[in-house]
């Protein structure tokens, strides 16, 4: 039973109780981009820091009296040309000496007290301060990172699944209930490798939140709002990135910002509560079989939407009577696994190429924003440039998807990306310091704008009985991409260029895998497995020949075409087999009765004299 035509519309569609809902489901986006992008501050280097001078180091007969703290500092720590204080060394000097000369025999030796940091920014003190993670020790900040994208990619793949099978609200409940008391228990890590597990868990949970809260929003609305919804979702994220700077200086050290962050996620416990403002999925329930609480949840929308569910359109039919018709009294609930994949073909190879896309969407960033590094030191600029063509990119995909489809943005979005990155990997030389800027902003942008229209269009083309666990692999792909900067960073970045080519490599190659994408523009979510694998790939450009040109079926104004609207053909159809149903026609097809071999051939003689008389008729009209 088609859920868009026959039952959504006549639930109230995208009503104000389905509007309300939506309007909720936006808030977890904050909670959880805040949480995400605290890891920034937490593992931000400050921008200086060297050893702490150790007195035992130095002569017995120094004075720390004789000298100024420049003074003293630059006679207990070597001087790098270009960088300032050494971060790792310290001077060893003898014992006995008497004169402090520039010949002085010295030795150099690996800090032994510890660091003095300036403040990294934002925060006096992050992960990086507290245990000391600098120099040799320096290797457990991107292991952190990959740590905590390693949980997304777990959270993704895993709880996606468990969307699939306990149903979206369930699967929230239990994702943002871990992950509020997983947060509030990382305040108080007292170790490295108890903060990289703590983190890890949470980006499990986190990933649930998101996966269960951006599926249920999508199923709630119709196909003319869903784009919206969904760009409106990135704007709060993009206010919850443009907010934690302002949080971040007023919290001054990381268990603060991380109770902080904590905070909006322990307040979205209240859902536990209140059920009307996140309400289990209709169409997943009526996809899975479950009709009982499937009729339940159609009756609770449609009251709530101000549409009677009792009231008959047409006479002896109704919405509830027709959902026990189509799929009995004893429907047995079916839920499907992800692993199901192995038996499609349309569906994997979507899945397969929008994770692609996905995975270059996000890992492709890194080589923009080095770039961003290079123009410029400052955290700041680099962050808010970021944020500003995240925002740039929702607005983006605003104004152009619903107009010219969502393939055709998709590959116009990875043609940019990828032409940027060929022209900063083969002319950064070449170029002067303001071209390189405006290419890595360019390619900053669209790369943002094709990793956000790959999960929307993934959510779009995967069924409703799989879309939890297909649309985690799409995630957890871009996680991967994401985790593969820090593996640069783990490395020193000696393979920068390496990672470059690579992704250049594969956004060019994307343009081609892009066009055997189906278009699922103003068309409704497909359901079930039978449903995504009848989706086709349309033309990319669509011929306008005269070809099928019928005057007599143009509207009015020539070319204006009539709208096509699957109520009305719902309702059409409805009418029409009610009166075919009916027993009283205007005329009886009475069947001829036997006759004698007389009455046969009087009856034979006067069709024989009628067919005369339409004869010489016929001959009088010609």
């Amino acid at each position: 039973m088609d859920y868009e035509t026959k039952i959504f519309p006549y639930v109230g569609g995208y009503g104000r109780y389905n509007r309300i809902v939506v309007m909720f489901s936006w808030i977890p986006n904050f909670a959880i981009m805040l949480n995400l992008y605290c890891d920034v501050f937490y593992t931000l280097m400050p921008e200086s820091y060297h050893c702490k001078p150790d007195p035992e180091l130095l002569p017995s007969n120094f004075l720390l009296s004789n000298y100024s703290r420049q003074g003293y500092l630059n006679f207990t720590i070597p001087w790098i040309n270009g960088t300032g204080l050494s971060h790792c060394e310290l001077f060893k000097y003898p014992p006995n000496i008497s004169t402090y000369t520039d010949n002085i025999p010295k030795e150099t030796v690996q800090c032994t007290k510890g660091w003095e940091y300036n403040s990294a920014a934002g925060l006096q003190s992050n992960f990086v301060t507290e245990w000391d993670l600098v120099c040799s020790d320096y290797w457990k900040i991107p292991l952190q990172h990959i740590c905590f994208m390693s949980g997304w990619i777990l959270g993704y793949i895993l709880l996606g699944r468990l969307c699939d099978w306990l149903g979206r609200r369930q699967g929230f409940l239990l994702s943002i209930s871990l992950s509020g008391l997983v947060g509030v228990v990382v305040c108080v890590a007292n170790s490295p490798v108890v903060f990289l597990l703590l983190r890890l868990s949470q980006g499990a949970m986190l990933a649930g939140v998101f996966l269960s809260s951006y599926i249920a929003r999508l199923e709630l609305c119709d196909p003319p709002n869903r784009l919206m919804v969904t760009m409106i979702s990135g704007f709060f994220a993009v206010s919850a990135e443009l907010l934690l700077p302002g949080i971040a200086v007023l919290c001054h050290d990381w268990p603060v910002l991380q109770a902080v962050a904590t905070l909006p996620l322990l307040l979205l416990l209240s859902y536990w509560c209140c059920e009307s403002v996140f309400p289990e999925s209709p169409r997943w329930q009526l996809a899975t079989n479950q009709i009982p609480q499937a009729k339940r949840s159609l009756q609770t929308f449609s009251t709530r939407n101000g549409v009677c569910m009792t009231d008959e359109i047409y006479p002896a039919e109704s919405l509830l009577t027709d959902i026990d018709g189509a799929y009995g009294d004893e429907a047995i609930p079916e839920y499907h696994s992800v692993l199901e994949l192995r038996q499609t073909r349309v569906i994997w190879r979507n899945c397969l190429i929008l994770s692609f896309t996905m995975f270059i969407g996000t890992g492709i960033q890194y080589c923009f924003t080095r770039n961003l590094h290079g123009y410029s030191h400052n955290f700041y600029f680099s962050y808010f440039l970021r944020v500003l063509t995240g925002a740039l990119g929702c607005i983006f995909l605003c104004l152009t998807v619903n107009h010219f489809g969502r393939r055709g943005v998709l590959l116009l979005s990875a043609i940019i990306t990828g032409l940027s990155s060929l022209l900063l990997l083969a002319l950064t030389q070449y170029l002067r310091g303001g071209l390189v800027l405006v290419l890595s902003i360019l390619g900053l942008l669209f790369s943002q704008a094709l990793a956000m229209l790959s999960v929307f269009f993934a959510s779009e083309v995967m069924p409703t009985v799989i879309r939890g666990g297909c649309l985690g692999l799409v995630l957890a792909s871009g996680c991967v991409g994401m985790a593969a900067s820090s593996l640069m960073e783990l490395q020193n970045n000696s393979g920068y260029f390496l990672h470059h080519v690579v992704f250049a490599s594969f956004a060019v190659l994307s343009v081609l895998c892009i066009m055997l994408l189906p278009e699922s523009k103003r068309k409704p979510l497909p359901d079930s497995l039978k449903d995504g694998e009848s989706q086709r790939r349309p033309p990319l450009f669509l011929l306008r020949g005269e070809r099928d040109n019928l005057p007599l079926l143009r509207g009015r104004g020539g070319h204006r075409r009539s709208e096509y609207t699957p109520d009305n053909y719902s309702r059409l159809m409805s009418a029409t087999k009610k009166m075919l149903a009916k027993d009283t026609l205007p005329f009886n097809a009475a069947v001829p009765s036997q006759r004698s071999p007389l009455q046969q051939g009087d009856g034979g003689g006067a069709q024989g004299g009628l067919g005369q008389e339409n004869g010489l008729a016929g001959e009088e009209l010609s």
